[in-house]
């Protein structure tokens, strides 16, 4: 206000020694425009204000000094030693002596940096006395004001504001960190710890004086109510509506009719403690004082030793020990991922390519081969249920132990040419792969399962007859097929119920053929190793382990019976022990003039008679022990659509027995031989090679 007079004076002024003198005024003026007191209209409302303290004319005395930055600290970690930092001009709080004190405010922003975290010190104070001299030399209880002879003397005429971090028992200090009011003595009139109220909040959340934090603290006193208002804030906190104390007390006995304001403090006995700073200061004598601006105090110094970003401390270590986890975990989980997934891939094998699955998209497909997607599980090996991921094409994969490597080679080319085999009454072979000791055979998925779910363990549904015996023919014509249809004779040697699976529609579709080939590519060549299902096995390949087509229709006998009776071909809890066997079961039935006898019980009577009657005789021809007496598939599909009679099998009574135990040929037997090779256009008696594919026709 003063230099904007001064400015609007010296438009009206001219000449060359007005000008030049006046020149440096007002240069004078713009430079303490900021630090120097402002007057308002009256000369009791003297008010100033401190944006940090360059270039300011304060009464210094003892360790207070002004940093090059524009700090005001007023101590050092020098031990004993006394500091005051005052106002250097007088300033009226009253009228005359004996008048009333006038109301007056303060603000200012200090911090109390410890040289080290924990070290502790008397405190500051603001103080109001009638001099600026006061306790000089150690004074450290006293926090500067005071000292032994005249702490408590109603001569001092002081008033104060102590923000102690030193609890004094001998003044009854409530703890080594509050805010107190003093008038007179060093022994507070009131006192609370350090701590604000938030203008959201219901409560009080605590400060530390002395953590070298920035802080406001605002004193304000109003000369008509006579009462005394401290309120203590963060940096980043408005001010309170709540103040930390409020006494109710007048001042106009204990302040005089001038007075000077500042602060003072003392240091620790020893050269560890705490240095005071005051940023900024604002004070105004009747009315508020002019708020700071916070974003214009002067910053604070580095202390201690150079801080070392905890980046560099502990950023720096933590993604350090981040990324060689990360590396272990990635390495971990490559090799995881490697072994999981591992498959055996031999150079020879890259020609089977499109009938070859990956092992990752056959976990996948299986989630895994949990035990939830399991279908079952044989003497091969088990069976899960999957959805390839690549084309959402649902599949069964069967995994089968392989240990031995003789004859793999040979073995997979045959798999892959059973691939190709495509017929109504087949599961389709999809494709394989290979891992570590397993062989994977990948089939289209049956969504009604296997058969035997139908005949046994007390089914839900059972099936009637008429589906009973499309199944039945139905796997004839597959074996029919692989016998006799195809560029190769494929045996399937392990011919029953359970390898015979559904579709939506309840068609019979035969499954796992040539599976049994696996166990002889992986045994020695002078052992005997006889691959299949008891009661099912024709009693020459039990002797010499060679399968041919006629041993797949003694199995197929065995599972003919099965169906139509409804029973395994051997049961060893049945009652009487002579019906263990179900082939001789049958064999006695009819014998004895009744096969009908041995029809399912649980189909009751609701069966067609003459079928019931073919099914069970045929099921007894294919089961005779001398492989020459069998019909081949040819013939079998012909009785069964009725196309050939059945032929009398009055005159094998004695030839027929699960277990071979039947050898002699009653009479008649050439004629029999005779009529069966007369009813097709190929020989019954043909045996393939010992292997899966026999080879060309």
């Amino acid at each position: 206000m003063i230099c904007q007079t001064f400015d609007q004076y010296l438009e009206g002024q001219t000449g060359p020694w007005f000008n030049m003198s006046n020149f440096y005024i007002h240069k004078l003026c713009r430079f303490h425009q900021f630090v120097i007191p402002f007057k308002s209209k009256t000369s009791d409302d003297v008010g100033f204000i401190y944006q940090g303290f360059q270039s300011s004319n304060l009464s210094l005395y003892g360790l207070a000094k002004i940093t090059n930055n524009g700090l005001l600290q007023i101590t050092n970690n020098t031990k004993l030693q006394t500091a005051h930092a005052f106002y250097p001009n007088p300033i009226n709080f009253k009228k005359t002596s004996n008048s009333s004190a006038f109301s007056f405010s303060t603000q200012f922003v200090f911090a109390m940096v410890p040289d080290v975290p924990g070290a502790t010190s008397p405190g500051m104070a603001f103080v109001i006395a009638p001099t600026r001299v006061l306790a000089r030399g150690p004074s450290t209880k006293f926090l500067g004001l005071f000292d032994e002879t005249t702490n408590g003397s109603p001569k001092n005429h002081v008033f104060a504001v102590e923000l102690d971090t030193f609890q004094e028992q001998e003044f009854g200090d409530i703890n080594d960190n509050h805010v107190g009011i003093d008038i007179n003595s060093v022994k507070s009139k009131v006192s609370q710890p350090a701590s604000y109220q938030a203008n959201n909040k219901n409560s009080f959340d605590n400060l530390t004086l002395s953590s070298g934090q920035r802080m406001q603290l605002w004193v304000e006193y109003d000369g008509v109510d006579r009462r005394i208002n401290v309120t203590l804030a963060p940096i980043v906190a408005a001010k309170p509506n709540t103040p930390l104390l409020s006494l109710s007390y007048d001042l106009s006995p204990i302040l005089l009719q001038t007075m000077y304001v500042g602060f003072s403090a003392s240091t620790s006995p020893i050269e560890l403690g705490t240095v005071h700073f005051v940023l900024g200061w604002s004070f105004k004598m009747n009315g508020d004082a002019q708020a700071l601006d916070l974003s214009r105090l002067p910053k604070l110094p580095r202390f201690g030793h150079k801080k070392v970003s905890k980046f560099f401390t502990v950023g720096l270590p933590l993604l350090s020990l981040l990324f060689l986890l990360i590396v272990a975990f990635g390495a971990a989980y490559y090799l995881r991922r490697k072994w999981k997934y591992a498959e055996v891939l031999e150079e020879w094998e890259h020609a089977y390519g499109p009938h070859r699955f990956k092992y990752k998209d056959l976990y996948i497909a299986t989630k895994g081969f949990t035990e939830r997607e399991l279908l079952g599980e044989g003497g091969f090996g088990r069976v899960y249920k999957g959805v390839l991921p690549t084309n959402r094409v649902e599949v069964a994969v069967k995994k089968v132990s392989h240990q031995a490597r003789q004859g793999i080679r040979e073995f997979i080319a045959e798999i892959v040419s059973i691939g190709r085999l495509r017929h109504r009454n087949l599961v389709p072979l999809l494709g394989y792969c290979r891992r570590k000791r397993e062989l994977l055979l990948v089939y289209e998925f049956m969504s009604k399962g296997s058969l035997d779910r139908f005949l046994f363990n007390q089914p839900k549904r059972t099936l009637n007859w008429s589906e009973r015996f499309r199944v039945i023919r139905g796997v004839a014509s597959g074996l029919l097929y692989l016998h006799e249809e195809w560029e190769q004779v494929v045996i399937h040697r392990d011919v029953k119920a359970s390898n015979v699976l559904l579709d939506d529609e309840l068609n019979g579709r035969l499954g796992d053929f040539g599976l049994a080939r696996l166990y002889d590519h992986g045994t020695l060549p002078q052992t005997t190793h006889v691959a299949g299902s008891l009661g099912y096995l024709a009693p020459e390949y039990s002797r010499t382990g060679r399968a041919t087509t006629s041993t797949d229709v003694y199995a197929f006998g065995a599972f003919l019976l099965e169906v139509a009776c409804g029973r395994r071909p051997i049961e060893h809890r049945a009652v009487p022990e002579e019906n263990i066997i179900l082939v001789d079961l049958v064999f006695s039935c009819w014998k004895a003039g009744n096969i009908l006898q041995a029809v399912d019980q649980k189909l009751g009577t609701e069966y067609v008679k003459e079928e019931a009657d073919l099914g069970l005789k045929l099921g007894l021809l294919c089961s005779h022990s001398e492989p020459e007496i069998r019909p081949s598939m040819r013939q079998v599909l012909l009785y069964l659509e009725g196309s050939v009679a059945l032929p009398d099998l009055s005159v094998l009574a004695m030839g027929v027995s699960a277990v071979g135990l039947g050898f002699g040929h009653p009479a008649g037997f050439e004629d029999i031989k005779s009529s069966f090779a007369t009813s097709t256009d190929k020989s019954f008696s043909y045996t393939a090679e010992d292997s899966i594919l026999s080879g060309g026709r």
